[in-house]
C-alpha cells in the first residue's frame, strides 16, 4: 500500500489549538478579580489531576493562560470618590434607559452583569468624568452619576 493511504495516528489530521491569547498593556485587577483568577486557577489545576488525557492538553493550555494572567495581575488602587476610574461603580444612560455599570479588569468583565473592561471603549470614554458630568459617547450614552465606589 502506498504510503499516502495510511494514517499514522488520528491527531495529525486535528485542527492545531493555538495558546490563548494574553490581551496587551496592564492586567489591572479589582479584589474581586484577584480571587477569581485563584478560583479559576485552582479549578483548572484539579480539573488537570482528574481529567483523561485528551481533556489534560486543552486544560493545560488553558491553566497555562490563567496562570499567567494570575502571576501578572497588579490590584489596582481603591477609586477616588469623586472621579470614574478603574473600580468605579457608575450609573449610566443608554438610549434613555439607565444602567449601573462597574469598571474592572479584562478578564473579570461581563457586560450582560454590567461589568466591563477598562480597556473597552466605553469605560475609556468615562475614565476621569466627574459625578454629574455629562460624556458624549456613540448614540447618546452620558454620565449620571457615581454611584459608589466598590468596597475595598
Amino acid at each position: 500500500m502506498s504510503v499516502a493511504f495510511r494514517r499514522e495516528s488520528d491527531e495529525e489530521h486535528l485542527e492545531p489549538r493555538f495558546e490563548l491569547p494574553i490581551p496587551t498593556g496592564p492586567n489591572l485587577v479589582t479584589a474581586r478579580g484577584l480571587a477569581l483568577l485563584a478560583r479559576r486557577v485552582a479549578d483548572l489545576e484539579a480539573r488537570l489531576a482528574a481529567g483523561s488525557d485528551e481533556e489534560r492538553k486543552a486544560v493545560a493550555r488553558d491553566l497555562r493562560y490563567w496562570r499567567t494572567r494570575s502571576m501578572t495581575a497588579t490590584l489596582a488602587p481603591p477609586p477616588p470618590a469623586d472621579e470614574i476610574a478603574f473600580g468605579s461603580r457608575v450609573r449610566v444612560r443608554v438610549k434613555g434607559e439607565a444602567r449601573e455599570i462597574e469598571i474592572v479588569g479584562d478578564d473579570e468583565a461581563e457586560p450582560a452583569t454590567g461589568r466591563i473592561a477598562f480597556s473597552s471603549p466605553l469605560a475609556r470614554a468615562l475614565m476621569g468624568a466627574m459625578a454629574g458630568e455629562h460624556v458624549a459617547f456613540g448614540d447618546g450614552v452620558e454620565v449620571i452619576e457615581i454611584v459608589v465606589p466598590p468596597s475595598k
